[in-house]
């Protein structure tokens, strides 16, 4: 199997962007969960988490998105971080097939700075670093 990414939204709601993503990636959920709920692995897709406690309420610090709290928690499941100027990043996995994950993606955010095309090439590290070698 490999990675893609199926389908972008993004939708305006008065000043709330919303974007939306559906992402087959080739491994299976459980070697995707580290790389959307741990430091390293949000690091090397995406950007450092100065601080992230692993839990529901724990603290969360994304470099050059901001501080603020996780606020859903499914251990290999899902991942939410509502971050003050960041807005809210949901990661949503689900099983995809024998040996696939496909995840489900939210960005609800106030500001301009984010944009489909920046979580497209994000998407498209990630896929890279979990494909499957040689």
């Amino acid at each position: 199997m490999t990675g893609s990414i199926e389908q972008g939204t993004s939708q305006t709601h008065g000043n709330t962007h919303i974007l939306h993503f559906l992402v087959r990636l080739p491994r299976p959920m459980e070697k995707v969960w580290p790389a959307l709920a741990t430091e390293v692995g949000l690091a090397a897709w995406y950007t450092p988490a100065d601080v992230l406690e692993p839990r529901l309420g724990g603290a969360v610090a994304l470099r050059g998105v901001g501080a603020g709290r996780i606020t859903a928690w499914d251990v290999d499941r899902v991942a939410e971080y509502t971050v003050e100027g960041g807005g809210r990043v949901r990661f949503h996995l689900e099983r995809d097939g024998e040996d696939g994950a496909a995840l489900r993606f939210t960005h609800e955010f106030e500001d301009e700075r984010e944009s489909e095309q920046r979580w497209r090439a994000r998407f498209e590290r990630l896929i890279e670093l979990l494909e499957p070698g040689p």
